[in-house]
């Protein structure tokens, strides 16, 4: 096995290692310069590495020379088709080091990838970044934190809350990437939504920048409401409702798919909604509002 750096008595100036270079990556490593740690960089395009060169950073030479570096590998690429083929290679010199994969992928991929880390005597921690590049060592920035092995985390908490706030949310490797899709989820929808408005409203001329605020407050009125409303009817199981209910949602939803196609709009993101609320009243809950909705998506 390798030799394990010795770790400084200060968890500030704790060496960190971080493999790829992408907007992120650079972002990642940018973060960790300026709180003091000796950060270890490397990308398959070594080219990348200048800005943070001339920031402090020491650039490796391959892959095995990063790891080698550091206690505390973090990994952020493009897929965790990725991540495997770059350290598949790698497994003898990351054995006794701690691997942070923030790379963006799947509960069953952060499994494999913590089962492949076990085998091999990495302790593995999967991580999903709830933030975009600039937003790295900000306010409001955080990162979700899984793996077998809490106490590493712990270990390392402190160098990783130089990147964003933590949130550790368990032991099954897969639950921060579980809880980063499920946050996106809610994000690509309000997207949908977003785009379709500006798209209909922008039918007739009128321009974005206007109808934004309009766009904004209602939104921001609504996710008030929907958002703790519909988990204590999910959690509760109490779907009925005595506002807007599945069988007027039913009736009323033509209308949009109908002013989109006057509008010369497409409509094939909002169309399956249209099938999920004929569903719902099909099968007997008109009367419940549009929180029921959440078991119907179950498969089965």
């Amino acid at each position: 096995m390798p030799a394990q750096p010795t770790q400084p008595a200060d968890p500030s100036q704790s060496p960190v290692t971080v493999l790829g270079l992408g907007l992120m990556g650079t972002a990642l490593a940018s973060a960790l310069l300026k709180a003091g740690h000796p950060t270890t960089v490397w990308n398959r395009t070594a080219a990348k590495t200048g800005p943070l060169a001339a920031q402090g950073a020491t650039p490796a030479a391959t892959a095995r020379d990063a790891v080698t570096a550091s206690p505390l590998t973090i990994v952020c690429l493009t897929t965790n088709e990725n991540v495997r083929a770059l350290l598949a290679p790698e497994a003898e010199s990351l054995a006794g080091r701690t691997l942070v994969n923030l790379t963006n992928g799947s509960p069953s991929q952060a499994g494999e990838l913590s089962d492949w880390a076990a085998a091999h005597g990495i302790t593995y921690i999967d991580g999903g970044i709830m933030a975009v590049p600039q937003m790295i060592a900000t306010p409001g920035a955080y990162i979700l934190y899984s793996g077998t092995d809490e106490a590493a985390f712990e270990a390392h908490r402190a160098t990783l809350s130089a990147l964003a706030d933590t949130k550790w949310v368990g032991k099954d490797p897969g639950l921060a990437a579980l809880y980063d899709l499920s946050l996106l989820t809610g994000m690509y929808g309000m997207v949908m939504g977003v785009a379709q408005a500006y798209a209909l409203i922008g039918s007739e001329g009128i321009a974005a920048r206007e109808f934004a605020p309009l766009l904004k407050d209602f939104v921001a009125a609504m996710t008030d409401g929907i958002v703790p409303g519909t988990a204590e009817a999910v959690d509760t199981d109490q779907h009925l409702t005595d506002v807007s209910n599945l069988a007027m949602n039913r009736e009323a939803f033509p209308n949009f798919l109908q002013a989109y196609a006057e509008q010369g709009l497409r409509s094939e993101m909002f169309e399956p909604f249209q099938a999920l609320l004929d569903r719902a009243v099909e099968e007997g809950h008109g009367a419940d509002g549009l929180s029921r909705l959440v078991t119907l998506l179950k498969q089965g």
